[in-house]
């Protein structure tokens, strides 16, 4: 039996499908039919609003939002008093629940007063960003009000419900109020509050040790402070030198090199339970896998052999072995580096918060090194470079022509940065402060900086060793920019750019927009427009399972200029966007997008819009 039939079959229990002798012709859509002259509703429909409901509250609960929840019946009195203790806005001096007129448009006017039941006193300060009715047919009036006040409201219909009021809710839920059901609506809301809940406490939670360590670097400030003044020279990827000629030349450059690749950004904004770099990007393609395969091209391409150093943390080995198997008996020697004694580390990305560091204060990205005599082996075995991946920007190159400047002008330090939208190509050599340098990858910022910090850098080992054997690792003041001497950054392309963090990206990623080949991601040239489009899809898609189930292939998006979704909206196959395409789906209703459609410049509501 699949877990579809078992979930209607617990709604049938509930006697959700009985509908009332009358229903109303907007209510047709619902119903499956008469039977005994009562109106019998669509289970199915029953199920696919009250997930769009739970996925609004869900949305909302993030982000603190207020919520009331009315009843005038007291046959579910019982059921609200445990759900309102469960979520915690239970009072235990008030046994009463609120049941008043006027609620909203006079929420500034604290009354006492007695209704049919009981003596309550209400006085609001704030009004709530949500209402949920269960017995909407003795609450017109509520909805009406919050009509007036535009507050969305989550109510059960039924089918005789009359027009004026079915407008006015905005995620109407189609069911037989029966108790039963009503236990099992309430205890679905529960429990969405208190999943969101959770994950708010432990962003909380993340937030305070932020906090905390943020309370612990205040002395660091002025010479954060100071950094901002320091000019670092940025050159243009154009002026460097071509890779010798001769190969044996280029093998002998590579041999000299190492990647170390941190594994540990989490996609928990995603709902994955596991790193970024395992998501399959394209074609089969996780950011590991393209990564591996750049390097087995360029050992395969010139005979050389560069290493892959992965650090792991704790939570995110098993899911990289996963990917490590495909590569048993591939060129490219693997390993794998776990937190020692020294710790764990903070990554680029594994924070909901969006601190602005300088690349030049990430002293913790060499204690991986230390671990079992790595940097010391790496040297002994003639290794000079590494090229350090901190976050998942699936359009990273590993580049042997940064490697060749690099060694040619004897650098310690390289950072990769990418001019932002708003800012000139870097065209010539060119100072920059490093407060111009957005190592911040939130896409809202980005617009402050001139530069933007792709967060892979290039680091002499010599330089490395020189740093750690004076024990600045042990130093809280720490900063690698004194240890560094001749530190630069390459201006690189702006497609060399794509950090992985939602599924909008995910989006682009797997449309024509993009190919990869042996691990490099290339922009399809049919692409007329620089930019590319912008992607906004609603609450329905944000998790990576919701993401991939509402396609059957991701749409042709070539000639596309943005894309809005919102609702229960799902995918056909070989459907084409163009232009600026918005679509909205109504509250009860299941918008499926048939296959083969092209959408041009349109809002789409319902499938006549189509």
């Amino acid at each position: 039996m699949t877990i579809h039939s078992i979930v209607i079959q617990k709604l049938l229990s509930t006697n959700a499908q009985v509908g009332r002798r009358v229903a109303a012709h907007h209510f047709k859509g619902y119903t499956y039919g008469f039977r005994n002259k009562m109106a019998i509703i669509d289970s199915d429909k029953t199920l696919i609003c009250m997930r769009s409901a739970f996925n609004f509250i869900a949305s909302l609960a993030r982000h603190n939002a207020r919520f009331m929840f009315i009843n005038t019946n007291p046959l579910f009195d019982d059921i609200f008093n445990l759900m309102t203790k469960k979520v915690g806005s239970y009072s235990s001096s008030t046994s009463s629940l609120w049941r008043t007129g006027g609620f909203l448009t006079n929420s500034y006017s604290p009354k006492k007063f007695r209704s049919r039941n009981k003596k309550l006193v209400f006085g609001p300060t704030q009004s709530p960003d949500c209402i949920v009715i269960v017995d909407t047919d003795r609450k017109s009036t509520v909805i009406n009000e919050a009509f007036k006040l535009q507050i969305p409201v989550v109510a059960l219909v039924d089918s005789a419900m009359p027009l004026d009021v079915y407008n006015r809710i905005a995620y109407p839920v189609p069911a037989n109020d029966s108790v039963q059901f009503v236990y099992l609506f309430c205890n679905l809301i529960t429990k969405t509050l208190l999943h969101e809940k959770s994950k708010v406490a432990a962003a909380a939670a993340d937030s305070r040790e932020e906090a905390l360590r943020k309370g612990k670097s205040k002395s660091k400030s002025k010479s954060k402070s100071d950094l901002d003044k320091v000019d670092i020279t940025v050159v243009p990827y154009t002026s460097l030198a071509p890779l010798p000629e001769d190969t044996e030349e280029t093998k002998k450059l590579l041999d000299k090199f190492v990647v170390l690749k941190f594994n540990g950004a989490q996609g928990r904004n995603m709902d994955l339970d596991g790193p970024k770099s395992a998501i399959n990007i394209r074609d089969g393609q996780t950011f590991l896998d393209m990564i591996i395969n750049q390097i087995e091209m360029l050992n395969s391409k010139y005979g050389c052999s560069v290493p892959l150093l992965l650090f792991n943390k704790n939570d995110t080995g098993d899911s990289s072995l996963k990917v490590l198997e495909k590569y048993s008996k591939s060129s490219v020697e693997v390993h794998t580096l776990k937190p020692g004694e020294s710790g764990e580390l903070k990554l680029s990305g594994e924070h909901s918060s969006k601190e602005e560091m300088h690349p030049f204060d990430d002293v913790e990205v060499f204690r991986p090194l230390m671990t079992g005599g790595t940097l010391d082996s790496l040297l002994s075995q003639g290794k000079e470079y590494i090229l350090v991946l901190k976050s998942d920007n699936v359009a990273t190159i590993v580049d042997p022509n940064i490697l060749n400047h690099l060694m040619i002008n004897d650098i310690e330090y390289c950072m990769e940065v990418t001019p932002n939208q708003s800012f000139n190509l870097v065209l010539t050599a060119m100072k920059f402060k490093l407060g111009e340098i957005a190592r911040n990858q939130d896409k809202n910022l980005k617009n402050n900086f001139k530069l933007i910090d792709t967060t892979n850098m290039w680091v002499s080992l010599r330089a490395i060793k020189r740093f750690v054997d004076a024990d600045e690792l042990k130093q809280e003041k720490s900063s690698v920019f004194k240890f560094f001497g001749n530190v630069i950054g390459v201006s690189v392309p702006e497609s060399r750019f794509f950090p992985l963090d939602v599924t909008s990206d995910l989006l682009l990623l797997q449309s024509d927009l993009y190919t990869c080949r042996e691990g490099v991601l290339t922009r399809n040239p049919a692409r007329t427009n620089h930019l590319n489009p912008v992607i906004d899809l609603g609450p329905e898609f944000e998790k990576i399972n919701d993401f991939q189930s509402r396609f059957k292939s991701i749409p042709s998006i070539i000639e596309l200029d943005s894309l809005r979704v919102r609702g229960d909206v799902w995918f056909g196959s070989n459907i084409t966007l163009k232009g600026q395409v918005t679509i909205s789906a109504k509250p009860d209703l299941k918008l499926e997008i048939p296959d083969g459609v092209t959408i041009e410049n349109k809002e789409i509501n319902d499938p006549a819009d189509i």
